[in-house]
């Protein structure tokens, strides 16, 4: 069942207290979907790697050099896809660029029972008007 908009803003609200409180602990629960899509394909690519190496050897042994040129290029191929998702990897505790909380403007800190109260008192104060 969907969220109300009411629960989907409350959830907001929680999320964004939530980082501002402790936003090394946020991104800890956050899952980290970013870094560990990055590091899996790292690690693809360094198995496809071996399987380039194994192309390679085996196009020597076997005397066809077109076994050893298509294993070079998967090589050569799985080399640039690990360069490129390791660079693109975020470090532990980093947000990512873009993320779901980058365009958050910086406000000073409260705390979060402070802002809860704050919000009680407000919305006391509407249902008595």
């Amino acid at each position: 069942m969907p969220l109300s908009e009411h629960e989907q803003r409350m959830l907001e609200q929680m999320e964004r207290a939530l980082y501002a409180e402790d936003p090394k602990f946020a991104s800890a629960l956050e899952g980290s979907g970013l870094r560990t899509y990055t590091r899996r394909r790292v690690y693809q690519a360094v198995a496809g790697f071996l399987v380039g190496i194994a192309l390679l050897m085996a196009g020597v042994i076997a005397q066809y050099p077109w076994v050893s040129v298509v294993g070079f290029l998967v090589m050569l191929g799985c080399a640039l896809l690990a360069v490129t998702g390791w660079r693109k990897a975020p470090k532990p505790g980093e947000q990512p660029a873009g993320g779901p909380h980058a365009r958050r403007p910086v406000r000073p800190k409260r705390s979060m029972m402070d802002r809860i109260e704050e919000r009680w008192q407000r919305r006391r104060d509407e249902q008595g008007r």
